[in-house]
């Protein structure tokens, strides 16, 4: 089953990289050097859930251009006290920060990637910035054609100008691209620009157990799969 597109843009976090994952595991070793104990996978999620509204001020006009480094630094800001933490040092916040340039990917990223790329032009469009996707790339072996953040069109997904802007940088149109992403809100506004869609279902992508959206309902999408090995296949890579 070939999908007639010419490229693939992957959401990044959460799709193609173990976010959650790797972040705990890293907040686990930056707490335990300094004597701070927490439920590490809990603080995860809270700063997560923190994040739509910022980037819905950035997207309405109520807050000027913040790239996803900057709205990380307030969602941390604003989590700590609750551990008992009123005061993060600088170094302390460029620490944390770059726990989120360096996840790991999911087994089956890389190797469909690039089983994936001898065929389609693969790109990245994430609400991460340029400098970060490049830094993710370089720690987990991802292998793009191009990478696209949301710091070029200076809004972030869900909003229009983010896939058409992706699309056009490609040189394409936007029927001729597909979106993959593991965020169901992400698909469907992409497929309102004319996008094709493909979800892939993460269950741990939050944690054993934990769902932010119900899963699309069969038809919702173009495709559906469970890992990206399974999206080579559909798409005879």
């Amino acid at each position: 089953m070939v999908i007639a597109v010419r490229a693939l843009l992957f959401d990044v976090m959460g799709t193609v990289v173990d976010w959650h994952g790797g972040v705990v595991a890293g907040l686990e070793t930056w707490g335990a050097a300094r004597g701070i104990s927490a439920d590490w996978a809990k603080f995860c999620i809270e700063c997560h859930a923190a994040f739509p509204p910022l980037r819905a001020e950035v997207n309405t006009g109520k807050r000027a251009w913040a790239n996803f480094d900057e709205l990380l630094r307030e969602a941390l800001e604003s989590q700590f006290p609750k551990l008992g933490l009123t005061e993060l040092y600088q170094k302390d916040l460029d620490e944390l920060v770059a726990l989120w340039h360096a996840m790991p990917p999911w087994p089956d990223s890389v190797a469909a990637m690039q089983r994936l790329r001898r065929r389609y032009i693969l790109s990245t469009l994430s609400n991460a910035h340029v400098a970060m996707l490049i830094d993710m790339a370089k720690a987990a072996g991802l292998p793009w054609d191009a990478i696209v953040g949301v710091d070029l069109f200076h809004r972030y997904k869900p909003a229009p100008e983010t896939y058409l802007g992706a699309t056009a940088l490609l040189g394409c149109q936007p029927g001729q691209v597909m979106l993959v992403a593991s965020h169901p809100y992400d698909l469907a506004a992409a497929a309102k620009c004319g996008l094709r869609t493909c979800y892939v279902s993460r269950p741990l992508e939050y944690g054993a157990g934990i769902a932010f959206e119900a899963p699309p309902k069969p038809g919702q999408c173009d495709l559906m799969v469970g890992d990206l090995g399974k999206l080579a296949d559909l798409m005879e890579c």
